[in-house]
């Protein structure tokens, strides 16, 4: 038995009879926050650098997937088996210049064909939601803006009201990575200052863009 069954078979065990009370009572929505913590370790020890604790934070994500592949299983719906077999064909039809026949020679090409390869896929799914509806509504509130500026940059909208695009593209061409984090941690601080929840704040904002381009 290699590591990843041996891991399986210990996360059943907890979950399953004379196993261990809190982990037979978790659910998909009380693991959630979890999920989200563990994700943010694993993206301290990414950030710093730290090799040393980087394998034990990944593997604690790996254990936040393989709970809720258990608990799919446990309602007979999937198991990890599928999880990984599915992931796997995705990634070899999204690689068709490595698995297939096509040549693709630059960074940009594979970027191309891979948006075409998901296009290609959700062709026939319903089409009636504009393009922020399928963004998650769990993910962080800075990262729920940064990907509603890329559906928004990328679908060609239009929030003028709410966005100045020209100021946008000012600041970035001055910023780098420490004066980003440096502006980013002075707006949270001072946000402390005023009583504000800067997540709150950042989330329902993005919201408001969304509802902008939603009523053009």
């Amino acid at each position: 038995m290699n590591s990843f069954e041996a891991l399986r078979e210990t996360v059943a065990k907890l979950r399953g009879p004379g196993g261990c009370p809190w982990d037979q009572e978790q659910t998909h929505q009380s693991l959630a926050r979890s999920l989200v913590e563990e994700c943010s370790e694993l993206l301290e020890t990414i950030d710093t650098d730290d090799r040393a604790h980087m394998k034990e934070e990944l593997g604690d994500v790996l254990l936040q997937v393989v709970m809720h592949a258990q608990i799919e299983e446990e309602a007979n719906n999937f198991n990890l088996e599928d999880v990984a077999h599915l992931l796997n064909e995705k990634l070899i039809r999204r690689h068709p210049h490595v698995f297939g026949d096509e040549k693709l020679n630059t960074v940009d090409d594979v970027l191309v064909r891979w948006e075409e390869i998901k296009a290609e896929e959700k062709k026939d799914k319903p089409k009636t939601q504009p393009p922020f509806k399928d963004l998650p509504p769990q993910l962080p509130a800075l990262l729920f803006a940064r990907s509603v500026y890329k559906q928004y940059t990328k679908h060609q909208l239009s929030a003028d009201e709410v966005l100045n695009s020209e100021t946008i593209s000012h600041l970035s061409e001055s910023l780098s990575e420490m004066e980003a984090g440096k502006k980013l941690f002075e707006i949270s601080a001072a946000c402390l200052k005023a009583g504000i929840d800067p997540e709150a704040a950042l989330r329902r904002y993005s919201q408001k863009v969304i509802q902008a381009t939603e009523s053009i």
